[in-house]
């Protein structure tokens, strides 16, 4: 078998080593676009797939290359549907006028591209929750980290405001028009608000929990944000990261899990 691997090595051509390059290129590209959301790691599964399936094929193991070739042909109709938001995007990136330009080449993956935006301004935020937590007033506030949460974004009213107290509670204010939704913070702004989330279908889930708990864990499942909860009911805060919900947030623990997930990203 060594003898019939060797020369595939000794005729390789400059295009072959291009090829390799682009298609690399490539998939770490979409690595980069995807890192942060649970979509990642079924891209990873899909690739690892491909891989074993060129392997086998490779040495001619007949029966295995048959039935993984038949598990990658319906792989790849899963990957269009998972990741149509951002087949989307590249689509109409590629359709923009000036897209040769060197600018719009340059900046293709860039704009696609997720940023790791922590936030510096947790205090803001920390004092305004408590506040609603006191007022009772209802809140959702999510804060993003590697995932940009730009599909989010465009469900509601974009802002572009330096993050402040009397901004969120003023957004949430009862008599407010953005009150209904959450409020989305990035890069260390306040990018939108009266955004509309996906709802968690978990049903195992309490029956007491309310529209904002089961949005905040439906968003942190999607991706890697963090989702802070103000009950408008009982005042309590919550808080959310990864589809895990913690309860009753009581002094200066959500300062302290805020600095904590944020500081791990820095």
């Amino acid at each position: 078998m060594i003898a019939t691997i060797i020369p595939l090595f000794l005729h390789v051509r400059i295009l072959d080593v291009i090829d390799v390059l682009l298609v690399a290129l490539l998939l770490f590209s979409l690595y980069q676009l995807l890192k942060g959301t649970a979509a990642v790691n079924i891209f990873l599964g899909i690739l690892a797939i491909f891989v074993i399936w060129r392997l086998v094929k490779s040495l001619q193991m007949d029966l295995l290359s048959d039935l993984l070739g038949a598990f990658t042909s319906v792989g790849f109709i899963a990957f269009i549907v998972v990741f149509q938001p951002e087949i989307r995007k590249f689509l109409l990136a590629v359709g923009s006028p000036g897209f040769l330009t060197r600018h719009r080449f340059r900046s293709l993956f860039s704009k696609l591209q997720l940023e790791n935006s922590n936030i510096a301004d947790i205090d803001p935020v920390v004092q305004a929750c408590h506040r609603m937590s006191h007022q009772l007033t209802g809140a959702l506030i999510v804060i993003a980290r590697k995932n940009d949460l730009s599909e989010f974004k465009e469900t509601g009213l974009a802002l572009d405001a330096i993050i402040s107290d009397q901004l969120i509670e003023s957004i949430f204010f009862k008599n407010n028009p953005m009150h209904d939704g959450a409020v989305i913070i990035s890069e260390n702004k306040i990018t939108a608000a009266r955004c509309i989330l996906p709802v968690s279908g978990n049903m195992d889930l309490p029956s007491e929990l309310g529209l904002r708990h089961r949005a905040a864990i439906g968003i942190t499942e999607k991706n890697d944000s963090i989702a802070i909860i103000v009950s408008e009911q009982t005042g309590r805060i919550s808080y959310c990261r990864n589809g895990e919900l913690s309860l009753d947030i009581k002094g200066a623990g959500l300062k302290t899990m805020l600095t904590e997930d944020f500081s791990a990203k820095g």
